[in-house]
């Protein structure tokens, strides 16, 4: 048990935590990428993709996994990104600061999803059953190229506002 949860409660509340983090991130990023803020999405969005990654450790952990490091590295990339909005409001480069650590911090959570999709969705799984297939690859290439595309569009946006 996890606070007073079973281990699918919790996973369940894990798991919206994420999906609010994941779609508050794709309407705060893309306006911040527009050179637009939305100050309580953004903040929503923050807060719930780090609570993801904290609560990510909160599960039974009995060796290091690939789950545990993006977890590390995305709790990390967090801490910067709200150094950027909070402790520097946007302020100078703080405005690029943050407009890379969000768009990374949004990545690995859609790169978690991605990859928790084809482990669980049976459509998703039977053609990609190992995640190393081309579907797979293919999935995440086209995940890390939008994602990619978006993070350019918000330094570009936001470096003329600087």
């Amino acid at each position: 048990m996890i606070f007073g949860l079973t281990i699918p409660q919790f996973t369940a509340l894990h798991v919206a935590i994420s999906f609010i983090g994941i779609l508050t991130g794709l309407i705060a990023l893309p306006a911040f990428a527009r050179g637009r803020i939305l100050p309580r999405l953004t903040g929503i969005f923050l807060w719930t993709t780090l609570l993801t990654s904290l609560t990510g450790f909160l599960f039974p952990i009995v060796a290091f996994t690939p789950a545990l490091g993006v977890g590390i590295l995305s709790t990390l990339i967090l801490a910067v990104a709200f150094w950027a909005w909070y402790g520097r409001k946007l302020a100078g480069r703080a405005r690029t600061i943050y407009a890379v650590t969000a768009t990374i911090a949004l990545w690995l959570n859609l790169f978690v999803l991605v990859v928790q999709s084809f482990l669980k969705v049976p459509a998703l799984n039977a053609i990609a059953p190992n995640g190393n297939e081309s579907p797979f690859l293919i999935a995440q290439s086209l995940l890390l190229i939008a994602i990619a595309a978006l993070g350019y569009k918000a330094v570009r946006a936001n470096r003329a506002i600087a």
